[in-house]
């Protein structure tokens, strides 16, 4: 089906076509149409074209209003002050144009008009380390963006740029294959080794061979000498690297699953899938003259970043000792996603404190002519989770937090919660578990995507799990509310969801009905901005609109007039899809009964 137009962008197109009359000889113009607490909409475009025009915007502002065409559409337009419009809308349109959106399972959401491919790097854990709080908000942020970006008509390719090379792995492989039983698995064999034992494993290898390390100059040296042999591909250490990378994968997935989201084998391309590159990288870089030799290291300078000295602090693409930096590394994989995969926009999901580096290398990048109008690089920079005091989130130890135990204790919190409701909604304990997971999950996305990604925000678990206030389960609870009347009043079996543009509308229908047809303006505007929060924000203010509109607009009880009791309905029924289509895109359940 095609897209229904907005009520906003049909009421915008009217405007302007009047004001092209109005003032021919002023091409194109652009009415600034919002919503307003006066009427359903206000156009402020006049003002600033009157002035242009060097004409009375009050006198123009009439003339463009006896210009507009209103059948069907527009009700009343009033002007305002010194040439605003307010336009309010009539019920009839407002209707039929949701009716035309729920019968589109896309609830009438466009397809970009030029829609490209995306690859978005996000989820990036560190092989042979364990996922703590500071990897939450990357692998959030990330797969509800290519939620949003695919739903729009994007072509998304998903990365995960695991750190997954370095000189650490030295003293892992030489000790490994030193104590060659320190990764073998407990389980019986063909039994699904589980994410704790795998990190187990890795963090019982880690403390050994650090402190073997530390303490032993000759397992030492071997350690150095086993850095050579990754390097250079000696098929014995590679062999030993993978099992790490392999055991690693085992713990990320089980976090990944636990997170709710789908992590595939193909889109783990870590830092070590672009070592092939790195030379011809380097070269390319210094043969064309954006990359220079400084003090035997190949850097590239920038004016405008300079060290506490004044002096230029270069971007580092290779040491002088000849191993290359991140910056290598990150510049190959933008040659590969441009070159390779044909990206259009290279998303980076990655923390605000990276991002002088990132902007040094993207800057680069468009120096070597592999960034340029028609290919771009984001970073989606997003800032630190902190604790209630304010402060970096940490144990009460002053150690890092680690994710798995920060879910496990969120899915808990929700757990309980539902199973306060249980009884009285007929929730078996399966449901229960099931949904303390949706419930659990979801209050942690929330939480990270109601926030604008650039700001940093408090992780306090007592408010994520909150049935009251701007949580997902207050979300969570509207949608199984509403399906809840949706089933009674099939029990019934008297109505059905049915829209009835002849009604006159009540102020709290009208209210949500608008607010509804903005549905697809929200997602193409979170779409082109990378703003998940701005869904999280919409779907907040939807519910709370469903709430007014419920207790003002009685839909079942007290039983009111047939088509009234089924317009109604039908405006249940499309909150319930809307919403479940917006908590979907940010990566959230909405469970039937809460």
């Amino acid at each position: 089906m095609a897209s229904v137009p907005s009520l906003a962008s049909s009421v915008n197109q009217r405007v302007a076509d009047a004001l092209a009359s109005a003032l021919p000889d002023a091409g194109a113009s652009d009415p600034l149409l919002r919503r307003s607490d006066r009427a359903d909409f206000q156009a402020n475009g006049i003002l600033a074209l009157a002035k242009k025009a060097k004409a009375n915007p009050r006198e123009l502002a009439t003339t463009v209003v006896e210009g507009i065409d209103t059948a069907g559409l527009i009700q009343e337009i009033e002007v305002s002050g010194p040439g605003f419009l307010n336009i309010t809308i009539t019920d009839r349109a407002i209707v039929e144009t949701l009716a035309a959106r729920a019968a589109d399972d896309r609830l009438g959401v466009p397809l970009a008009a030029k829609p490209g491919t995306t690859v978005i790097d996000y989820a990036q854990p560190n092989v042979a380390k364990e996922m703590h709080v500071g990897h939450l908000r990357s692998a959030v942020i990330g797969a509800a963006m290519v939620e949003i970006l695919e739903f729009t008509g994007e072509k998304v390719v998903r990365r995960h740029h695991i750190g997954d090379w370095g000189t650490q792995f030295g003293m892992l492989i030489q000790y490994l294959m030193e104590h060659p039983h320190e990764l073998d698995h407990k389980a019986e064999q063909g039994t699904e080794v589980s994410g704790e034992e795998a990190m187990s494993n890795l963090n019982r290898l880690y403390k050994a061979s650090r402190a073997l390390f530390d303490s032993d100059e000759e397992f030492k040296t071997r350690a150095r000498a086993r850095v050579v042999d990754l390097q250079a591909g000696e098929p014995e250490t590679l062999a030993l690297w993978q099992r790490f990378v392999d055991e690693s994968k085992i713990y990320f997935y089980s976090v990944f699953n636990k997170l709710d989201m789908d992590i595939q084998d193909p889109d783990v391309i870590g830092e070590s899938g672009y070592n092939d590159m790195l030379v011809e990288t380097c070269k390319l870089l210094e043969d064309s003259g954006v990359a220079v030799r400084s003090n035997g290291a190949l850097c590239v300078f920038f004016d405008d970043v300079k060290g506490q000295d004044g002096n230029p602090t270069p971007l580092i693409v290779q040491k002088s000792d000849g191993g290359f930096g991140y910056a290598a590394t990150d510049l190959s994989a933008i040659r590969d996603r441009v070159g390779e995969l044909g990206a259009s926009t290279l998303l980076y999901v990655v923390d605000a404190r990276q991002s002088l580096h990132f902007k040094m290398v993207f800057e680069t990048a468009r120096r070597a002519g592999w960034l340029n109008e028609d290919t771009k690089a984001v970073q989606l920079a997003f800032g630190t989770v902190l604790g209630k005091d304010g402060k970096p989130f940490k144990t009460r130890e002053g150690e890092t937090v680690r994710l798995v135990d920060l879910l496990d204790e969120a899915v808990d919190r929700a757990t309980a919660v539902v199973r306060e409701k249980a009884e009285k909604i007929g929730l078996s304990e399966a449901e229960i578990v099931e949904n303390g997971q949706y419930v659990g999950i979801g209050a942690v996305k929330y939480a990270d995507l109601s926030t604008s990604a650039s700001r940093d925000y408090k992780f306090d678990l007592d408010q994520m799990v909150s049935l009251t206030g701007d949580t997902s389960v207050y979300l969570q609870y509207a949608y199984a509310r509403i399906k809840s009347i949706l089933r009674k009043s099939a029990e019934a079996g008297d109505r059905k969801p049915v829209a009835h543009p002849e009604l006159e509308l009540a102020p709290a229908e009208r209210a949500l009905g608008l607010h509804l047809d903005h549905f697809g303006e929200l997602i193409a505007e979170a779409a082109v901005e990378y703003a998940p929060h701005k869904v999280a924000a919409y779907l907040y203010q939807l519910s709370s609109l469903f709430a007014t509109f419920y207790e003002q607009c009685p839909v079942v009880k007290p039983e009111p007039e047939l088509v009234v009791g089924e317009n109604r309905l039908f405006l249940c029924d499309l909150t319930a899809r809307t919403l479940s289509k917006g908590m979907s895109l940010l990566g959230i359940r909405t469970p039937e009964k809460l």
